[in-house]
């Protein structure tokens, strides 16, 4: 069945902000909304992910992605976001028997309590334009993913829009996001997608993929 936690240290401001995006556009509104997560699924299939794997899908929200993964086999899904919105949207799609955790919470805030063989986040990570901001991501990053587990990480290319949904991000190349996440990744595949919104825009993305190898 669907769980649920939350994370009593949740930025209010930031949520309510990502709630109201949903609420007045919709989940296919959105210009993130993808009707098939082509590329996650690609880069999870091509990297050898078992079913039996526990999988994050960070600033997953509404994405079609978790849905997805429980329809190929998947049985310990998890999805965190800073939208309550977001979440409720994925939930009410999911089956009762589908083993989804949902965590409603800030993922700079948050604290994981258990390891992940797949850490997963398109577009949440260039969002973070303060370079402390991002010493904590990666630092929940090493410790929520299991030695030898799997990263797969995706923001807008250094070509690509320098805001989203009036918010400043920050651009990343592949030998951006590599170094960020330290001397324990070990890169295995990298590529660069041109998204489509849903309005019709073009937004070009760096996508990276490899494994956490527990070297400092």
């Amino acid at each position: 069945m669907n769980r649920s936690r939350s994370n009593r240290a949740l930025s209010e401001g930031h949520g309510a902000r990502w709630d109201a995006t949903y609420q007045e556009r919709g989940p296919e509104r959105v210009s993130w909304y993808q009707p098939v997560p082509e590329v996650s699924l690609q880069l999870i299939e091509s990297l050898n992910v078992p079913p039996t794997s526990a999988l994050i899908d960070i600033g997953g929200g509404a994405s079609l992605l978790a849905e997805c993964l429980v329809r190929e086999g998947f049985s310990d899904v998890t999805v965190l976001d800073i939208s309550a919105s977001a979440l409720d949207l994925s939930r009410q799609r999911q089956e009762e028997s589908a083993r989804v955790t949902f965590i409603h919470a800030d993922v700079l805030a948050w604290r994981p309590s258990r390891h992940f063989d797949l850490w997963h986040d398109r577009a949440t990570y260039h969002f973070l334009v303060e370079e402390e901001d991002r010493e904590t991501y990666a630092r929940t990053l090493r410790d929520a993913v299991a030695p030898g587990g799997i990263v797969i990480l995706a923001t807008f290319a250094p070509d690509g829009p320098p805001t989203c949904s009036g918010l400043p991000v920050r651009r990343h190349s592949v030998d951006d996001l590599a170094q960020a996440l330290g001397a324990s990744f070990e890169p295995l595949e990298s590529l660069r997608e041109e998204h489509i919104t849903p309005a019709g825009s073009v937004q070009p993305f760096t996508w990276v993929a490899g494994r956490m190898t527990g070297r400092d």
